[in-house]
């Protein structure tokens, strides 16, 4: 165990083991460069793609630092419950060698349970910004023994305002700790908060900040937008997914889908913000278990959320902000599995099109369905191509037209 690649970054045996446990076999990129300096006490802004172990390489050296169980002493915000929880988790997972207690502090769920766990004690707390504060104003903790703040997914908290909160809770903990940023990107506005709230950091940046994982494959579907629907069910017919995320720009627009989807067939659930918390775990649990096989959601699991074995992502709706593309796919092709990103766009959306191709400095290829009943749409005269599709991992191409559907196996 003392040569195993996890040790060598200065991790204690009982991390080491738990990340063999997971397996782990080789750290990745961001791991390897932030583990060591966390480790050595230094503040450390983390950048990198989605998918590329970014909680591991705070969580592990968090707790080889921590060691045993004692005071609350490190803090760890998240943006949304579903990345709170997740991350929650992943410390139980890493320190189920070790005494040391996490706790998750999140809102959408009763007071109870939480401060009962408070009242025991935790050396952890993974919380969201909102109820972190409502316990501290009814003094069920405090902030005096912090010795390490993890500000994660920062620019997710940017987009869904938490900055002023999260300003006011690093302003409550104490001077002298550790401060670590982890995001897929750092924006304008976050390096200014950053320049606040770090000393000296070491920036750790895995690849451009705009790009998207190496091994998903991009693909444009341009349609009229009544046939969103009609193209959006021949596709799922064609493809041959293992799980399929479905991202709408809006919660009314997820149900309308969802309950239209039903009735052809489709084992679907919807997950958004209106959905109780309960109800949001519920849709997690059962997609991650293949309960059903599509989810169709809104941007609040457009970031971070760990879910194995996405083979497809699909842009019912084309993103309006060109960082939530590279989010939105960044659920498949993850851990350097293969992946398909598909987006369906209409004429009122070749603007934000535009916009993420500038983004990532990509020019995404143009796809027409084969024997689809195309209604006249302007798109259709930029001569987009016959769309191959892909029949099983490493099988090759065959014409859309010519590819047995096995129905049953498709639906429920």
């Amino acid at each position: 165990m003392t040569n195993h690649p996890f040790a060598k970054l200065g991790l204690k045996y009982s991390v080491v083991r738990a990340a063999v446990e997971c397996g782990y076999s080789e750290p990745t990129s961001i791991q390897s460069q932030a583990i060591p300096r966390i480790l050595r006490g230094k503040d450390v802004i983390g950048s990198s793609q989605t998918g590329t172990g970014k909680t591991a390489a705070f969580a592990l050296p968090i707790i080889s630092k921590l060691g045993k169980h004692g005071k609350f002493r490190c803090l760890v915000l998240e943006p949304t419950r579903e990345l709170a929880d997740q991350v929650n988790k992943s410390f139980i997972r890493y320190g189920r060698f070790t005494n040391l207690r996490s706790a998750l502090i999140q809102g959408g769920v009763g007071y109870g349970r939480q401060c009962q766990t408070l009242a025991k004690g935790c050396d952890v707390i993974v919380a969201t910004p909102g109820r972190l504060l409502d316990h501290f104003q009814q003094k069920n903790l405090h902030f005096r023994d912090i010795q390490i703040v993890v500000l994660d997914e920062v620019d997710r908290m940017l987009d869904m305002g938490f900055l002023p909160d999260v300003r006011r809770i690093v302003k409550l903990t104490p001077r002298k700790r550790q401060t670590l940023f982890f995001s897929a990107t750092i924006p304008s506005a976050i390096e200014n908060l950053a320049r606040w709230t770090l000393k000296n950091p070491y920036t750790v940046n895995i690849g451009r900040r705009r790009s998207a994982a190496e091994t998903v494959t991009h693909q444009l579907y341009p349609v009229a937008r009544s046939q969103k629907i009609d193209m959006l069910i021949r596709l799922l017919e064609d493809a041959d997914y293992e799980s399929v995320l479905i991202f709408t720009e809006t919660k009314l627009d997820a149900e309308v889908l969802a309950r239209k989807m039903e009735t052809r067939n489709f084992a679907v659930h919807t997950l958004h913000s209106d959905r109780s918390q309960r109800e949001r775990k519920l849709a997690l649990e059962g997609f991650q278990k293949g309960k059903f096989e599509i989810l169709i959601a809104t941007d609040v699991a457009g970031r971070g959320l760990d879910i194995s074995g996405i083979s497809h992502v699909v842009n019912f709706d084309v993103p309006r902000n060109p960082e939530n593309y590279v989010h939105r796919i960044g659920r498949t092709g993850r851990a350097n599995a293969e992946g398909d990103a598909l987006t369906l766009f209409s004429s009122d959306e070749i603007a934000e099109v535009k916009a993420i191709e500038a983004f990532i400095d990509q020019e995404i290829e143009r796809v027409k369905l084969d024997n689809f009943d195309y209604a006249f749409t302007t798109l259709l005269r930029e001569r987009p191509q016959s769309r191959p599709v892909r029949r099983g991992r490493n099988r090759g191409y065959v014409p859309a037209d010519t590819l047995p559907i096995d129905i049953n196996k498709r639906r429920r």
